[in-house]
């Protein structure tokens, strides 16, 4: 098993450094996404790189309609990956859904994570209540009727609202990884992240968390960063980030490695 999800998932650890650093990237990219922030981390570290099995970057053939219903798979993936790479202790940081997984991950496994550091997270993107998510279902309903009906002309609305800023390269760049899915594939893991709720265990959390938030997020409104902050169970701070999108490791990698390091310390 080991072996083979290394390959799968194009498992990469790169880095001279004592310490465990893993990177794990959010809906939409793939590893690559990390490639700017990734410099500054090598000397210090070793980092392990790797895609979620959603990534257009692994082959389609891998991903299973009946396993991936939920988060819990991707967190079987992540704790099999660290597992074969006789990981016993790590820093973790997870963009977006992955931010979540590290959250679950460190629940089951919370010896493993020295620190979780979460960029634009959210443990519900859809409103309810008094919580405010960013999204009411028919809103959803909608993205999900534009991936289905032409796939190309959402990824070409989406992508630049999703960076936020204007930053033409980081616009081509998450386009690239987004036309690189399998469009269906695409749409049934927005289907599960849009589904899931992660309220209920933010208590469990007992390992300390840095939330990472931008000024302007489309996908995630400040206000779930301070729910995060008052509802995770371990030390938690939150960071904001003096600019705007959902993926400012694309767009502002400059902006985000000084509180990376930061947060690391």
């Amino acid at each position: 098993m080991g072996n083979s999800l290394l390959e799968i998932l194009n498992v990469r650890v790169v880095g001279s450094g004592e310490r465990v650093l893993v990177l794990s990237h959010g809906f939409g990219t793939d590893q690559s996404a990390w490639q700017k922030i990734l410099p500054y981390f090598l000397r210090d570290y070793r980092v392990v790189l790797y895609d979620l099995v959603c990534a257009g970057s692994v082959n389609p053939d891998h991903f299973d309609f009946r396993r991936y219903v939920n988060l819990d798979a991707y967190v079987d993936d992540l704790l099999n990956i660290l597992d074969a790479l006789g990981v016993k202790r790590c820093a973790f940081v997870g963009h977006s859904v992955s931010a979540m997984i590290g959250i679950l991950a460190s629940i089951r496994n919370p010896d493993l994570f020295s620190k979780l550091i979460l960029i634009g997270a959210s443990p519900r993107f859809l409103n309810d209540g008094d919580y405010h998510g960013g999204f009411e279902r028919a809103e959803i309903d909608k993205v999900f009727a534009a991936m289905e009906s032409n796939y190309e002309s959402w990824v070409r609305g989406f992508a630049p609202l999703a960076v936020g800023a204007d930053v033409p390269a980081a616009v081509r760049e998450f386009s690239r990884t987004l036309f690189n899915m399998r469009p269906d594939i695409s749409l049934f893991v927005s289907r599960t992240v849009f589904n899931s709720d992660l309220r209920p265990v933010l208590g469990l959390v007992r390992v300390p968390c840095w939330v990472v938030q931008t000024a302007r997020d489309v996908s995630v409104p400040g206000s779930v960063a301070a729910y995060l902050k008052t509802h995770l169970g371990g030390p938690t701070r939150v960071e904001n980030l003096h600019t705007e999108g959902h993926l400012p490791h694309l767009s502002a990698p400059m902006v985000l490695v000084p509180v990376l390091r930061r947060a690391l310390r």
